[in-house]
């Protein structure tokens, strides 16, 4: 049987990308931030995970305000990025796992969500700086990965509650499919920020810290809150903490933190680094 062994949080800043590009992680800037992720990289070179079911939400690559799904999955064998108009190289295609995914997706259908399926799709740094951040050098293409894009632009947006149910249900499907698979869960995005307006340049570090403590100890309380909530406490961006509850979803049952790092600012954005490991699954 499938099983998830752990799960991790991670910024997916677009910053990121082109610092590892210039070598800049032992500049003062940098510095704080990539010191957290050795031991991650540890872990997951230990384990060699089979599959990585990656939460982000597209910036407008694949989706754009003129189609913008609440939920989608990707089915695909392969997936390649592409220029979001920051200049970026060309750099190697995510290699995608279609038996599971293919059986995540009719799973989640049959469970209420109604999922956009997609068998093509182009993936943006939401899905890439995390994939680089953990092999670094593009050195992924040995993991598997299957994206799950949450809206995190557009309103009407699915809601804290909604979108650790879409993580519960995720789970449930991954300890459905009857083959031996190890996968790790990556919750990915910037935690309180937001880029423009009035208060371009918020960070609510006790927020920030009190959500990665719940995502430990008591995920579903996070689910109290609305977008809207999100919105104040954490700036227009703070809705990204969606990938995080997401990600935490999927592991029922007990959870153990081997790590973390918070760090703030990088780019604006208060960053949150977590290892989970799934210890003790719901029977």
């Amino acid at each position: 049987m499938a099983k998830i062994i752990g799960g991790l949080t991670t910024s997916h800043i677009p910053a990121i990308a082109n610092a590892m590009a210039n070598g800049l992680e032992e500049t003062p800037y940098w510095k704080p931030f990539f010191d957290g992720y050795p031991p991650v990289r540890d872990w997951l070179n230990e384990k060699k995970p089979d599959v990585i079911i990656l939460f982000y939400n597209d910036h407008g690559l694949e989706f754009f305000i003129d189609k913008k799904p609440t939920f989608a999955i990707g089915v695909a064998d392969e997936y390649h990025n592409a220029d979001e108009g920051w200049g970026i190289p060309t750099i190697p295609p995510v290699t995608g796992e279609s038996e599971l995914s293919w059986h995540i997706a009719n799973s989640l259908v049959e469970d209420g969500f109604d999922m956009t399926i997609c068998q093509e799709m182009k993936v943006d740094h939401g899905l890439t700086v995390p994939l680089n951040l953990m092999w670094p050098g593009y050195n992924y293409g040995h993991v598997k990965v299957i994206p799950v894009c949450i809206n995190c632009e557009q309103h009407p947006m699915p809601q804290p509650k909604r979108t650790f149910a879409l993580g519960q249900a995720i789970g449930r499907a991954v300890a459905s499919f009857d083959e031996d698979l190890n996968v790790v869960v990556f919750g990915t995005g910037g935690m309180s920020h937001q880029l423009d307006g009035e208060r371009a340049g918020i960070i609510n570090r006790k927020f920030d810290i009190e959500c990665l403590d719940k995502l430990v100890t008591d995920p579903e309380d996070l689910t109290k809150y609305s977008n809207l909530d999100l919105v104040e406490i954490a700036g227009a961006q703070g809705v990204e903490l969606n990938m995080l509850l997401a990600m935490r979803g999927t592991l029922i049952g007990q959870v153990k933190e081997l790590h973390r790092n918070y760090h703030a600012p990088i780019s604006n954005t208060g960053s949150g680094l977590m290892l989970l490991e799934h210890t003790m699954p719901e029977k």
